[in-house]
C-alpha cells in the first residue's frame, strides 16, 4: 500500500474527512502534552499515511491504555493492533527502546508508548517524522524534545532524527559503524545534517 505525504506548506492533512478525524481526537483530548502528536499519528495511521501498524504498533492493552489517558470517552478499534516489531530486526528495535527509555524525560507515563512507536517507526525506510505520520520535521522535534530531551540536546548540528538516533547505537555500543572516520568527511553528510522538508 502507497502512503500519501501530507500537504507540508500548509501543514494539514490531505483530506476533509482526515480532519474530521483529527478534530473528533482533538475535541476528546485530555489536555496532555503528547495529545496533538497522537492524534497526528492516528490520523495518518487511519489513512495509511504512515509506516505505522494499526494500534501505532502498540500491543493491544497498550493502545487502550494510551487512548484512555490520552483520548478520554473516544474509542478506537484495537483489533488489528499488533506486537511490536518481530523478526530479523527484533533486537534493532529493542535497541532503539532502550536508548529512548533511558532518555525519558521522566514528565508523564506517555513517553513509554513513544519510545515504542518511534522505535517502530525507525524500522520504516523513509524520513522518520513520516514513517511515524506526523505532518513535518518540527512535530518529531517537538516530540523528542518534550518527551526525549536530554536526546534532543545532544542533537545540536540539526542532524536527521533517524540518523541521530543511529548514530547514537554506533557510539553507545559499536554496533553500527558508520563508514567514515568523521561526518566532516563522510561522502552521505549531506543526506544526514541539514532541513528536509
Amino acid at each position: 500500500m502507497s502512503r500519501q505525504p501530507f500537504n507540508v506548506a500548509s501543514n494539514t492533512p490531505p483530506s476533509p474527512r482526515g480532519s474530521g478525524l483529527y478534530a473528533l481526537l482533538m475535541a476528546n483530548a485530555a489536555g496532555l502534552a503528547n495529545d496533538d502528536l497522537f492524534a497526528r499519528m492516528l490520523l495518518s495511521q487511519a489513512g495509511a499515511h504512515s509506516a505505522l501498524p494499526a494500534g501505532l504498533g502498540l500491543q493491544p492493552t497498550s493502545f487502550r491504555a494510551l487512548m484512555a489517558r490520552h483520548f478520554p470517552g473516544l474509542h478506537l478499534p484495537t483489533a488489528l493492533a499488533v506486537a511490536p516489531h518481530q523478526g530479523e530486526r527484533q533486537s534493532e528495535w529493542q535497541e532503539i527502546c532502550t536508548l529512548l527509555n533511558a532518555h525519558r524525560a521522566q514528565a508523564d507515563p506517555s513517553e513509554i508508548w513513544m519510545a515504542y512507536i518511534v522505535a517502530t517507526a525507525c524500522m520504516a525506510s523513509d524520513h522518520l517524522w513520516q514513517d511515524l505520520g506526523l505532518w513535518s520535521r518540527l512535530d518529531l522535534t517537538r516530540l523528542m524534545q518534550s518527551n526525549f530531551p536530554a536526546l534532543a540536546q545532544r542533537n545540536n548540528r540539526d542532524m536527521k532524527w533517524k540518523k541521530f538516533l543511529y548514530k547514537q547505537l554506533c557510539e553507545k555500543a559499536g554496533v553500527y559503524v558508520c563508514r567514515s572516520p568523521s561526518c566532516e568527511v563522510c561522502a552521505d553528510y549531506t543526506r544526514c545534517f541539514g532541513h528536509d522538508t
